[in-house]
């Protein structure tokens, strides 16, 4: 997905309409305590690792049943129980918002590379998952100045990468032998799961043992779902991002 900006040119009516429609649907939503609590939370995204997939600014809806309910569904986490109630795992590809271990005020949003039992390993930038590359087909590259950080490099190298489930996303890659390219093989523990950046020189995520490791169950709050807003941090409504569903 590229950043989408609208100029001066006149709007369709069938967008006009749809951004009110979200609208309508998402103030409802950004303030019952219920909704937010069982249903749907929204999330604004602050940082560029989940580049080109989410842009800084986008604010998406997360399902918060997709997974089932974890004491982190609670407002303020209390723990009034352990595990999950209704529980069920997240899929190899899907982008999950989640608690860090860590420290677990903080909310990161990332995509499930690797599940249970995996081995996961980084080679020259490209995914291996238990011993198999996984398949990625080179595209254009992105531009955008604020792809690759403050280092002034206007664009990215961008893949299509294919999850042996089919599920198939898009990846940028801003620096050759980066510090992430090559790791060692990690094993997932049970119960736990690999989360990686698709921006993957820009992302602070599983690879990073010391920061944030894999992500256990218990600490996934919901799925990534639609983009019901967008504004780009020079201020500019990205209106061709409204309604986009995150895969």
């Amino acid at each position: 997905m590229t950043l989408v900006q609208e100029t001066g040119r006149r709007r369709p009516w069938g967008r006009i309409l749809l951004i009110a429609l979200l609208l309508i649907i998402a103030l409802p939503i950004l303030s019952p305590p219920l909704c937010r609590t069982f249903l749907f939370q929204p999330f604004s995204i602050p940082a560029r690792s989940m580049m080109p997939t989410l842009e800084v600014g986008d604010n998406l809806f997360v399902s918060k049943f997709a997974y089932g309910y974890t004491h982190y569904s609670l407002p303020f986490s209390p723990k009034l129980f352990e595990g999950r109630i209704f529980g069920s795992s997240p899929a190899r590809g899907d982008v999950v918002v989640f608690r860090l271990p860590k420290d677990d005020r903080v909310d990161y949003i990332k995509r499930v590379a690797g599940l249970p039992g995996d081995r996961i390993q980084m080679r020259d930038g490209q995914l291996y998952i238990n011993e198999t590359a996984v398949v990625r087909e080179r595209m254009p590259d992105f531009v955008g100045d604020d792809a690759c950080g403050s280092n002034g490099q206007s664009s990215a190298r961008r893949w299509r990468e294919t999850l042996p489930n089919n599920v198939s996303y898009e990846t940028l890659d801003c620096i050759d032998h980066a510090y992430y390219d090559n790791t060692p093989v990690f094993t997932v523990p049970a119960g736990q799961f690999f989360m990686l950046g698709d921006n993957r020189d820009n992302s602070t995520d599983s690879r990073v043992p010391s920061m944030m490791g894999t992500i256990p169950l218990e600490n996934i709050i919901g799925r990534a779902g639609l983009i019901y807003f967008s504004r780009s941090p020079e201020g500019v409504i990205r209106t061709g991002r409204m309604g986009t569903v995150v895969r």
